[in-house]
């Protein structure tokens, strides 16, 4: 039995369906008894969510309006703070892509204070998780996430706003969360976890994402491109947004990544040139990662032709990113070595074998390349 296991489910309420923004934000903010509202905004994608922000126009309530610096970092939710205290402010919404939900999740941790998020694009589960990726604001990593047991209020999006966001941040989204399974699958397959509840529930989740993917999501992105609204599509961006974040949720360290993210966090603390590269993109590397470590490199051939597809990355040089200096790549492994996701995995992790296979993924890549 394990005895230390974090169950966060998600959000206390999900809506994802057309007209949901107008018909449900009103009745939530009633619910949590807000009256003097801060929206945290960008700037493109805020535009665009406009339209579906009828609830502003609603007399009941003061908005006051930020517009974000672009990073989720200790300094800029030390700015909200001090908004949230200036202005009296007893909500927090947040409207824009997985670094402002961040922002505003960590934001409602520091400053003890109720939100919710509104995403404009499926890129990533951050909206439905509770902890943040922190970066300093000149977007170089700190290496570093803050997990918090405070959850949103609500998390509700509309499918026809989230289908005008960039194709390449949903391609981005399913690498993201097709790495859900294969980082956990390994972990959670391990004979002492097997009777455990709350990771076959999350394991569950891990093929849902999986198996969608793999059947739908070539269709989902054709849609996207197309704008045509589709149940692919809404079942995709779905995934990404909610279901991904359930993994983590019902399977707390056991669930939640492995060597994948453990590889791009190194990468974006001690490479700041891959900071031109989305999260999912670098997760997708991170995958041949994971799987050149457990040797299983017929996995890697067989996801070359989807990879090819959606034209993720494939090593570090093709990305141009392969340090110079092998002490960056060093500073990458002892990184890793120190993340105990990394040691979850149920083979030899150690230094040696953590740089030994980024040397061999590197090398095998270049067939495809």
């Amino acid at each position: 039995m394990l005895n230390n296991m974090k169950i966060k489910c998600g959000p206390e309420y999900y809506m994802y369906d057309q007209g949901a923004i107008e018909r449900e934000v009103p009745a939530l903010l009633e619910e949590n008894q807000a009256k003097k509202v801060l929206i945290v905004h960008g700037t493109k994608s805020w535009e665009v969510a406009k339209p579906f922000l009828t609830f502003l126009n609603d007399p009941n309530y003061e908005f006051i309006y930020h517009k974000y610096s672009g990073e989720c970092s200790y300094q800029e939710a030390a700015n909200i703070d001090q908004i949230i205290k200036d202005n009296n402010i007893d909500f927090v919404i947040g409207v824009g892509g997985g670094k402002l939900c961040d922002l505003v999740g960590v934001t409602g941790h520091f400053s003890n204070i109720k939100y919710g998020v509104i995403p404009t694009l499926a890129s990533n589960c951050a909206p439905w998780t509770p902890l943040s990726v922190m970066y300093k604001e000149n977007g170089e990593s700190e290496g570093k996430s803050e997990h918090y047991k405070r959850q949103a209020c609500f998390l509700i999006t509309d499918p026809y706003l989230v289908i005008q966001s960039p194709v390449e941040y949903f391609i981005a989204g399913l690498a993201d969360t097709l790495a859900k399974w294969y980082e956990s699958v390994a972990i959670l397959e391990q004979e002492e976890l097997q009777d455990e509840p709350f990771l076959k529930m999350a394991k569950a989740a891990t093929e849902v994402c999986r198996d969608a993917i793999l059947k739908d999501g070539t269709k989902a992105i054709e849609d996207m491109k197309n704008q045509q609204m589709s149940d692919e599509f809404i079942r995709l961006s779905e995934i990404i947004i909610a279901v991904a974040g359930l993994v983590g949720g019902l399977g707390d360290k056991y669930a939640r990544n492995a060597a994948a993210h453990a590889l791009h966090d190194g990468m974006s603390k001690y490479i700041p040139e891959s900071h031109r590269y989305l999260h999912g993109e670098k997760v997708a590397y991170g995958i041949l990662y994971q799987l050149a470590l457990e040797d299983k490199w017929e996995e890697i051939d067989a996801l070359m032709p989807m990879y090819k597809q959606l034209n993720l990355p494939l090593s570090m040089h093709q990305m141009d990113l392969y340090p110079k200096d092998e002490a960056t790549i060093d500073e990458i492994v002892a990184f890793m070595d120190g993340k105990e996701k990394v040691h979850l995995i149920p083979i030899e992790i150690n230094q040696p074998i953590l740089k030994d296979k980024l040397m061999k993924l590197e090398d095998y890549m270049v067939q495809y390349q």
